[in-house]
């Protein structure tokens, strides 16, 4: 333990070979054995896990487009406002999945770089248990606590019933996205990223075309866009649960007395995965924020409220699936991590550590090229007419500034919750959404008028690259002490 209570980096005092009581492993040397996480090329690794992790994760991201595009469609107008309305849910939502998916995963890649498969399979067990509670409670609330969450959202008058509907849907069938999300994780760790991924595009698609079908065809209208998310997600589930459960090719499996839950094991998962779900919840608190400061200055802006929640929307979206392309690179890193950090592989760490900030500044990069060279044909597809393109190409300029220094950052924080330093990662995760850019969102606008005599909406562009630039800071001098830390002890491996 450190000194503020933080468990540091996970050290076995010797590497177990096999789990108790249980037989020697066969020895499988193909992509299915998920000990080759500790022997073959880390930048070979690195590119096999990504690739499809961010695919996935594009394809993840795509529900609540598909949503909006088959509703505005269907019940013009209405159908996106209700989708804007439910976005800050779907955020805790995703995050539910992930605090205890990512936070499992994270904790069974340790415990299977130090041999020990039993623990794993407990993990696991713990983990698919801690899903379905939230399942749960996510149908309690839709059940019963709809009218408190809608109040809270700023659903009113022909808003609330559509947005009601839409939202009892999902949290009552949030259960499949849930287990389907959550346990889609272990698949990685389990040396089956593209059977990861093919889960995932499943989903997608069978999101899509019950939309079509329940939407358009049915004329379901707001009920069967909720419902073709549902049964998309639940389709996605279903192969991810009868892998682990009955494949007898599986590493580790799903099984009843792994179910059972342990109280100090449940919050260890929880705690590795806090960082993921404060990023959600930042996400969700983030756009609630940005919602009123909007409200304040552009309504003194030429440009007008309305226009401005529409830019400034698009302009969010565009950066989500940057941001998930380079989530799919600290997705990819996490097993190959945990397992090394498991198995006291300093220097395979430090390696990985290394390859995956470089990729992920890479690839975001890459999104910063585009979007500073070519921003209206980015707009485009988004039907931002002539009349906003000035404006929405100088608020995607402005707050992609230092996206490259973002790509860096998510690995950065990244690194501490694969690592089992949850208290690091979660600050690290903070910083750029909740310590930083909401306060800046509420303080920096009015001194931006006053100082450098821009716009009130001007201002609040910039908190975005000030946020990313002072996060990147903070997060530097982290990674700086944890290298200096593994430095030291692949050294001490190597004497």
């Amino acid at each position: 333990m450190s000194d503020n209570g933080e468990e540091q980096v996970m050290e076995p005092q010797a590497v177990q070979v096999q789990g108790k009581g249980q037989k020697p492993a066969p020895g499988r040397k193909g992509k299915g054995d998920p000990d080759r996480l500790g022997r073959e090329s880390v930048g070979k690794l690195l590119v096999e896990f990504s690739l499809p992790a961010i695919v996935m994760m594009v394809f993840n991201s795509l529900y609540n487009i598909i949503d909006t595009v088959f509703l505005q469609i269907a019940v013009p107008g209405i159908g996106a406002a209700v989708t804007q309305l439910a976005f800050p849910v779907m955020c805790i939502l995703m995050g539910c999945s992930m605090v205890a998916g990512i936070g499992g995963n994270a904790l069974a890649a340790i415990e299977l770089g130090r041999g020990d498969k039993d623990r794993v399979e407990k993990i696991m067990g713990n983990t698919a248990t801690l899903l379905v509670i939230m399942g749960v409670l996510a149908a309690v609330v839709g059940t019963f606590l709809i009218d408190p969450l809608l109040a809270l959202l700023g659903a009113a008058g022909e808003l609330w019933e559509p947005t009601k509907v839409f939202l009892q849907i999902v949290l009552v069938g949030f259960v499949f996205q849930s287990l389907g999300m959550g346990m889609n994780n272990f698949l990685r760790t389990a040396g089956r990223p593209n059977l990861s991924l093919a889960t995932s595009v499943l989903g997608t698609v069978a999101c899509l075309v019950l939309n079509a079908v329940l939407v358009l065809g049915m004329r379901l209208g707001i009920a069967g866009s909720a419902l073709a998310t549902v049964i998309g997600q639940g389709v996605g589930m279903v192969p991810v649960i009868l892998f682990f459960a009955a494949f007898k090719g599986a590493p580790f499996r799903l099984r009843a007395a792994a179910l059972v839950p342990e109280a100090r094991l449940s919050l260890r998962i929880l705690s590795l995965g806090l960082a993921s779900f404060v990023m959600q919840v930042g996400n969700a608190v983030v756009t609630l924020v940005l919602n009123h400061v909007i409200n304040t200055y552009a309504a003194t802006d030429p440009i007008g409220v309305t226009n401005a929640f529409a830019v400034i929307s698009i302009v969010w979206k565009v950066l989500g699936l940057a941001y998930t392309v380079v989530i799919g690179v600290t997705s990819g890193a996490q097993p190959i991590l945990g397992y090394n950090i498991g198995a006291r592989k300093w220097g395979r760490v430090l390696a990985t550590l290394k390859w995956s900030c470089i990729g992920a500044a890479a690839l975001a990069t890459l999104w910063w090229l585009l979007f500073e060279l070519a921003p209206s044909a980015v707009l485009v597809p988004f039907s931002v007419g002539e009349d906003l393109m000035d404006f929405a190409c100088m608020a995607m300029r402005i707050m992609t500034l230092w996206l490259p220094l973002v790509g860096y950052q998510m690995m950065g924080s990244s690194y501490f919750q694969s690592s089992g330093q949850p208290l690091k990662a979660t600050i690290l995760e903070l910083t750029r959404q909740i310590l930083f850019l909401i306060p800046l969102y509420l303080l920096f606008p009015p001194f931006a008028m006053s100082a450098f005599g821009v716009s009130g909406l001007t201002g609040v562009l910039l908190c975005v690259p000030i946020s990313d630039a002072l996060a990147f800071i903070t997060t530097t001098y982290f990674v700086a002490v944890e290298v200096i830390h593994l430095r030291k002890k692949r050294d001490a491996e190597q004497a």
